[in-house]
């Protein structure tokens, strides 16, 4: 993924975070499940996971890496709650994943095993309509009291009932019927109805907190209370949407396991927060934090210089990645009237000129989004197959006729096509929408101007904005757009209080249950969901659902080539772009593996593997194991 302000709208990456639209970034390919597919300490579909029972460490760690030094990193411009959980309210960055961790985790260089961790044994029934975890009976909470099966039942039902938990969580893990607990050690979950996929997800996005830590207060009051968990971590000190201080745990109860051996290496992690990207670079370059991944086109080619560049004190890196991208782009939002009619968004997206914007703006780093699933074998591309079309036949009546035809393809300005060409083309889609241009504006029958709001939660994307705004106003439509402070943009974002937007749809090789959260028409009218555009699409619904009752890669692969068709079909959005590589800087006081992972996310990567060299880490490390 490579948006502008992918990490502004859905919060920072890190490879540990619990959001869907953050755990599911980051497979490669779906296998099909058997009973002599898994084993008991690690789930892999199809076929043998790569680690053994017991493994010493991953290969793309550094097993001996020396502990020490103190971390600095920019933070998300703010936060207003610890409680990484609640819907309302800005998260602080780092405590979920630092301090807070999950049942099982995923490795980073394998498309989908995930290992033991809080659980080191999980048995998925033959009926597959139950899971069932042992807890390893050597997990702590940082406070020393032992991780039982009452704090993870606690954790489960919490997060599935509590009316001020994110939305994203009774979604995702809504076909779990209930959590049991059988004896001291061990709980199971038990299904509504057989989803293969829901051992996974529980896996890997149940956070397990301490019944203690909330005690006989609600939920929602635990908004700013210092959390306790059984990560790495230790939440030190912090001073509400400026800092924060996380403290290295000497105790940690998994530092030998082989699923963290090498990892979480700094003493310290602080984040600082700065109003915004141009400032925080330039905190960067003066040497206020360590670390950045840098989200902007025009930053990384034109910022990124000065002294510390030309003597290689701050190092400027393009790492590549083989994370599957979705995509992104201004999601138009259908519950407005003036987007209500497909005609008019076809419109909007023949405006947009991809190639006058990587040329000028972007200076040629970008690749254009064609897909809901691009760079994958699961987008939709050339003539329908024959398994695609039986899949959509049913919906024939209502869906568009170029569904059943070549897949869609973005509009093009390049020779001989050209953005007057598209703009004549949106003219006439306009006028079949009952749109004409009079008296200086777009106008509708009642003579109403075309007119509509783009709100952006960063001024980076200004200058985007204000190159599509030009080309629209050559059509007679008007967009003003306006940035706004950070959690008024995530609270219009969250109850759907806008007409336009920039967001993404980051991908996994492996779609599930998280699609249901941005595409489902039952998703469209629920806060906090990630279905910005408000879809509500009777072939959509059926495909997500099949989806999320399949094994079969050959059939997932049909489902979600079917469903791309659809959805581009549709003009929910105007597609963007991404970028293949991570685009990083950093002080050069660290090192790191000589194996690069095949699948991680730039901070995540350096959060749990890396270390300081000698002259960095602090000479009275309590911990040099």
């Amino acid at each position: 993924m490579s948006p502008e302000l992918i990490h502004a709208i859905k919060g920072r990456m890190t490879c540990h975070s619990s959001m869907p639209y953050i755990i599911l970034l980051i497979f490669s390919f779906f296998f099909f499940i058997s009973k002599s597919a898994f084993s008991d300490y690690a789930i892999a579909y199809g076929y043998t996971p790569k680690y053994p029972k017991n493994f010493s460490n991953f290969d793309y760690v550094n097993p001996g890496a020396p502990k020490g030094g103190h971390l600095d990193l920019n933070g998300s411009r703010t936060f207003d709650r610890l409680n990484p959980y609640l819907l309302k309210g800005v998260s602080a960055d780092g405590v979920d994943g630092l301090i807070f961790e999950t049942l099982m985790e995923q490795s980073l260089d394998e498309p989908y095993t995930f290992y033991g961790l809080l659980a080191d044994d999980i048995a998925i029934a033959d009926d597959g309509l139950s899971v069932t975890y042992h807890i390893n009976p050597k997990a702590k909470f940082s406070d020393g009291t032992p991780v039982t099966v009452e704090d993870v039942k606690f954790s489960f039902d919490t997060l599935m009932t509590d009316k001020h938990v994110h939305p994203a969580y009774k979604i995702t893990l809504g076909s779990i019927k209930e959590a049991k607990i059988i004896n001291s050690e061990t709980i199971k979950f038990i299904f509504k109805e057989k989803n293969a996929k829901l051992p996974m997800l529980l896996s890997s996005y149940l956070s397990v907190f301490p019944k203690s830590w909330v005690g006989n207060m609600e939920f929602k009051e635990t908004a700013m209370k210092k959390p306790i968990g059984s990560g790495p971590y230790i939440l030190e000190s912090y001073d509400t949407g400026k800092k924060l201080t996380f403290k290295r745990d000497v105790n940690y109860w998994a530092k030998d396991l082989g699923i963290r051996k090498g990892m979480f290496n700094f003493d310290k992690i602080v984040y600082k927060y700065f109003r915004d990207s141009t400032i925080a670079l330039e905190a960067l370059k003066a040497g206020e934090y360590d670390f950045r991944h840098e989200y902007n086109s025009k930053m990384w080619a034109r910022d990124y210089t000065g002294r510390v560049f030309k003597s290689n004190e701050i190092i400027k890196n393009n790492i590549p990645h083989h994370n599957s991208v979705g995509i992104q782009g201004f999601i138009m939002n259908t519950r407005k009237p003036i987007f209500s009619d497909k005609r008019v968004r076809e419109a909007l997206v023949l405006a947009y000129d991809f190639e006058w914007a990587n040329r000028m703006l972007f200076y040629n780093q970008y690749q254009r989004n064609d897909s809901y699933f691009s760079n994958t074998e699961l987008a939709a591309s050339g003539e329908i197959s024959d398994h695609e079309n039986e899949l959509l036949k049913p919906f024939a009546m209502t869906l568009d006729p170029s569904v059943f035809e070549k897949a869609w393809t973005p509009p093009s300005t390049i020779a001989p096509s050209s953005l007057r060409q598209n703009l004549r083309k949106a003219i006439k889609l306009l006028k079949l929408a009952g749109w004409e241009y009079k008296d200086g504006a777009l106008r509708n029958d009642k003579g109403l101007e075309f007119r509509f709001d783009l709100i952006l939660s960063q001024k980076a994307f200004e200058r985007i904005a204000a190159s599509y705004a030009r080309n629209l106003k050559k059509l007679g439509i008007t967009m003003e757009y306006r940035t706004v402070d950070f959690a008024l943009y995530k609270r219009k974002v969250e109850t759907k209080d806008f007409d336009m937007i920039v967001s993404s749809y980051p991908q996994s090789q492996v779609p599930g249950n998280e699609l249901q959260s941005r595409w489902h028409s039952k998703t469209a009218d629920v806060d906090g969901s990630a279905n910005y555009p408000g879809i509500k699409n009777d072939a959509i619904d059926a495909l997500l659902e099949k989806l999320s009752d399949t094994t079969d890669r050959t059939e997932i692969i049909a489902l979600t080539r079917a469903m791309d068709r659809v959805l581009l079909s549709e003009f929910y959005l105007i597609p963007h772009w991404y970028i293949s590589t991570h685009r990083i800087a950093y002080w050069d006081k660290f090192e790191f593996p000589n194996i690069l992972p095949e699948y991680f996310s730039a901070e995540g990567w350096m959060l749990s593997t890396w270390w300081f060299k000698p002259e960095y880490r602090t000479k009275d490390s309590s911990d040099t194991h």
